[in-house]
């Protein structure tokens, strides 16, 4: 599959490609701050509304499968569209219906409004990453996609740690309403990106290639088939952990949400050095190895599951607590690895299509399954701390997976990367 042409390379002012780094990651950290707050009111809400851990999963995995089914047609549009405004008009729908939530007094008129916050989120990172992987040269695009990455640990601490106060103080609606705002202003400043030129999507005889071709094209890069398992079973771990983490602290240690929210977000504002490192680390890795961004992923990986196995097993408390603190950092360290990867090994057209296929892969293959899984385990041991604890520790098996896809990507990373080196990227008019 080949382009008709190749365009003129991307090029913007240091300025304005920072401007696209900070829009985005804020919209980011507002994006995980919209998800970690219904982690840290699940208790208040169900005490308010009668509802089950196995309501609080379906509720959370259906949110997840929102985002699945959606994030790929978005990546889609935005390839074929515009990065700029589906980032924007994306983050007018999920700030729009996070709103909506606080005003739920049912498991419907929770779980509704939920499923089209997800739907909103699906085709933000689609959007946010080609965008910030084009607008810096790759010998420093790890590094922008650490900061931006940056945003995963900062909003789910942010998250945890606000919704937690907010709710104990105001109660869980207002922390709804109250997040809604800055996403509403960060999407109006998204409009303002600079953007590249939508590159046309055809084959070498100059015929259109179809959506579902798009998606066929990217599991013949090898790099890209591996990685997207890998993804998979690297977030069933981790989507547990952002899930269930808080409602474990509370009843193990008989603490409210403002307490639990603010231990737990120690360990995501923790991530923030993982984040950054983690995007240094694979640059100078790659610098000497041909294969380190991928390697840097299977090593870390393989380290936060056996951090994350412990901090469990030790209930997040004393020891446990420490190790937790460990996670933290390790549990995002492969991500700038992966999204500068699903950039490097991808065709100008695909480049958007490329992260939506890992964000639908993240949740079909992993993340979004493992949230309603952790609540009927604890369903079935009584709805208790201990029935909590054993969802967790069953989930570090996709962790350990993970790491072995991503071994498998890394053995064909080089190969698939030089032949993608021949297409560059033009800015739009």
């Amino acid at each position: 599959m080949e382009t008709k042409t190749v365009p003129k390379e991307f090029s913007i002012s240091r300025g304005s490609a920072w401007f696209i780094v900070i829009v985005c990651t804020l919209l980011y950290t507002v994006n995980y701050m919209d998800r970690q707050v219904l982690s840290i009111t699940t208790d208040l809400i169900k005490e308010d509304l009668g509802l089950s851990d196995s309501q609080i999963g379906v509720i959370q995995t259906l949110f997840f499968l929102s985002m699945a089914f959606f994030a790929f047609p978005a990546a889609y549009l935005v390839d074929r569209w515009s990065r700029k405004k589906t980032i924007g008009l994306m983050a007018l729908v999920w700030s729009g219906f996070t709103f909506i939530t606080g005003m739920g007094k049912s498991f419907l008129g929770i779980l509704i409004p939920r499923f089209m916050v997800g739907i909103g989120e699906a085709g933000f990172t689609s959007g946010g990453t080609p965008l910030i992987g084009a607008s810096f040269p790759n010998k420093g695009r790890s590094l922008a996609m650490g900061i931006f990455n940056m945003a995963v640990p900062l909003g789910s601490a942010l998250g945890l740690i606000l919704g937690g106060a907010i709710s104990v103080k105001f109660g869980w609606r207002m922390a709804f309403y109250i997040f809604a705002i800055p996403g509403i202003i960060l999407a109006l400043l998204a409009f303002y990106m600079k953007d590249y030129k939508t590159v046309r999507n055809i084959d070498e005889y100059g015929r259109k290639i179809s959506f579902f071709r798009s998606a066929v094209s990217l599991f013949s890069i090898p790099t890209l088939k591996w990685l997207y398992i890998g993804f998979g079973l690297q977030n069933f771990m981790c989507f547990a952990f952002l899930v269930w983490a808080a409602p474990l602290v509370m009843r193990t240690n008989g603490v409210d949400a403002q307490k639990a929210g603010l231990l737990i977000g120690i360990i995501g504002l923790m991530s923030i050095v993982g984040s950054i490192v983690g995007g240094i680390a694979a640059d100078l890795w790659q610098k000497k190895n041909k294969r380190g961004r991928m390697l840097t992923a299977t090593t870390s990986l393989l380290i936060a599951t056996v951090l994350f196995f412990f901090m469990i097993f030790y209930d997040v408390r004393g020891v446990g607590y420490v190790i937790g603190v460990f996670y933290g950092i390790f549990s995002i360290f492969p991500v700038p690895s992966i999204s500068a990867v699903t950039q490097d090994v991808t065709p100008p057209s695909l480049k958007g299509v490329s992260w939506g296929m890992a964000v639908f892969c993240c949740y079909i293959l992993g993340g979004a399954w493992s949230p309603i899984l952790v609540g009927a385990v604890s369903d079935s041991l009584g709805s208790g701390a201990y029935g909590i604890k054993t969802g967790l520790l069953m989930t570090t098996l996709g962790g350990l997976f993970g790491a072995f896809f991503y071994w498998l990507s890394a053995r064909h990373y080089s190969v698939d990367m030089e032949k993608a080196q021949k297409y560059m990227l033009e800015k739009a008019e």
